[in-house]
């Protein structure tokens, strides 16, 4: 170190020390260029993207980071100059860094929480959403009014500062404010969890089993979610709320479900195996259905009028007036397979059956309609006998 001392006093006409401070102002302006370089191309890659988030932090961390390389240059700086001055300085100076660098650290936040705000503002008049603009503007001020707080506790704790009586009133005013805020604070962190989790966005059909809860989405604030309902009107829903019930959100179901039960009549029992035959081989030839998925086609109960077959498939679409079209189509279909083999679709019917005393006793078919029956009214069997007859009825519940 000696040599290297007389060598730059005899060549160069200049201390050590002096030179060592020259270097680090180098080695600080040439940082200064690089950070900035990469600022640069880190802001046309994050301009790219759809993030509002990236933008921001790159904005608003630009002239602070520049800065605080200048601060840290100036430290170190210092520590040079200790060492050839009897004054002792150093320890007020690094406080003094100390400080500056928190101050930096606060720019920073300030400027991001305005920049993130502007951002999330124009994106959403990008794609013509609705927008907030009070939640906006009093989520950035309360960003800005924590960090400035919280800067000026440490600024005073690095200038020796006594704050612990500080601490403690900040302390008994958190857990006051707290209590008094706990549903704001609950709805807050309700909303943060959709942001994060994302179950929903806007524009999405969501219905909750929990509640009598369903409709579209169509705004998500921090305090609350508007769903307008498909009678038109709009549900407010605290974001509480969704952190303690369950959500279904139909609108990203892989596929529509089409289950239906059709009937046909005990007369055309013999005519079943091949009619749910034919259906199957309709369905698996449909182009609307997705013959990957389950397909079931059974006969699969005796019913109280009709032989009833299950019909269990899934749809390729989602839409649900494209679906009511498809299950239009394929309902026709079946009805026409239904008529082909003979058979007809089957419908509540009775059989009223009329006993005599003597003994005999005869049958009438009664149906609603064109059921099972061997025709329209009723038909009714009696003695000649000129002796009184006791009729009793008896009613039983047939095809």
């Amino acid at each position: 170190m000696n040599r290297l001392s007389e060598f730059l006093s005899q060549n160069i006409g200049i201390e050590i020390w002096v030179a060592s401070l020259l270097a680090i102002a180098l080695l600080t302006l040439l940082a200064n260029q690089v950070a900035q370089v990469l600022l640069r191309n880190v802001a046309r890659v994050t301009a790219q993207t759809r993030a509002v988030w990236d933008d921001a932090l790159v904005h608003a961390g630009r002239r602070p980071l520049l800065l605080a390389l200048w601060i840290i240059g100036l430290g170190y700086m210092a520590r040079v100059v200790q060492r050839q001055v009897d004054e002792a300085f150093l320890d007020e100076f690094l406080a003094l860094r100390d400080v500056g660098l928190v101050l930096c650290v606060t720019w920073f936040l300030v400027q991001f929480a305005g920049a993130v705000g502007r951002a999330v503002e124009n994106r959403h008049k990008a794609d013509s959403r609705e927008i907030d603009h009070t939640t906006i503007d009093a989520l950035v001020k309360l960003a800005r009014l924590i960090s400035v707080v919280v800067t000026v506790i440490i600024v005073a704790q690095t200038l020796g500062f006594q704050i612990s009586g500080l601490l403690a009133l900040g302390g008994v005013g958190g857990i006051a404010v707290g209590f008094a805020a706990k549903d704001l604070l609950a709805n807050f962190f309700g909303g943060l969890t959709i942001y994060l989790d994302r179950p929903f966005v806007v524009g999405e059909w969501i219905r909750s089993p929990d509640k009598a809860l369903e409709g579209t989405v169509e705004y998500i604030s921090w305090r609350h979610t508007r769903i307008r309902g498909f009678n038109k009107n709009p549900i407010y829903v605290p974001n509480a709320l969704f952190t303690t019930i369950v959500v279904e959100n139909p609108s990203r179901m892989s596929h529509r479900r089409f289950r239906e039960t059709i009937g046909v009549r005990y007369d055309d029992f013999n005519a079943v195996d091949a009619i749910t035959a034919d259906i199957a081989s309709m369905l698996r030839e449909h182009p609307a259905i997705d013959e990957t998925q389950t397909l079931i086609v059974n006969f699969n109960q005796f019913g109280p009028s009709s032989l009833d077959i299950m019909i269990y498939c899934f749809t390729h679409t989602r839409v649900w007036v494209e679906f009511h079209q498809v299950k239009q189509d394929v309902l026709l279909k079946i009805g026409q397979i239904i008529e082909a083999h003979g058979a007809e679709i089957a419908f509540p019917t009775q059989t009223l059956r009329i006993a005599s005393a003597a003994g005999g006793a005869s049958e009438a078919g009664r149906e609603d309609g064109s059921g099972n029956g061997n025709g329209n009214g009723s038909t009714n069997s009696n003695s000649n006998s000129n002796s009184n007859s006791n009729i009793s009825n008896n009613n039983s519940t047939a095809p």
